[in-house]
């Protein structure tokens, strides 16, 4: 099955490693075979991977991005997923545990697509407790 993609004037997208930008038309693509595809949207940079789920999700960005490494990253990225799960309610959790069975299957990109609700959780959470305990309170 073929992967379409319609890429958005000057978007970046990561392709097997190589990094295509695209031109300031709108494009489409079709990529007709297996490859590591990942778009610029979906990307972390390392300093943004401050808290525990989104160092999970920069593991497995790293691993689709370095098949080089993904042998040694796939253990890691198993137990930190591991991990998170009874930090979580049951539905984030299960979000947590369809990115492990990616992992399990290799599909890396999808991983980080099933963390994708998880961060926006996590992300929810942290300003609740920025904003300090009285909203953490009106929250329950």
């Amino acid at each position: 099955m073929a992967l379409r993609l319609t890429l958005k004037p000057n978007e970046k997208i990561v392709i097997n490693g190589c990094v295509i930008r695209n031109a300031d038309r709108r494009q489409s693509l079709t990529i007709e075979n297996h490859a590591d595809v990942v778009r610029e949207a979906d990307l972390l940079d390392e300093a943004s991977a401050a808290t525990p789920v989104k160092k999970v999700y920069f593991f497995i960005q790293s691993a689709l991005l370095r098949p080089d490494i993904r042998s040694e990253l796939t253990p890691v990225i198993q137990k930190s997923l591991a991990e998170l799960v009874p930090i979580f309610n049951a539905q984030i959790s299960g979000h947590i545990c369809e990115a492990a069975n990616h992992i399990s299957a290799a599909n890396y990109y999808k991983a980080m697509r099933a963390l994708r609700q998880v961060i926006g959780y996590e992300e929810e959470l942290m300003s609740l407790l920025i904003g300090g305990t009285g909203a953490v309170e009106a929250a329950e």
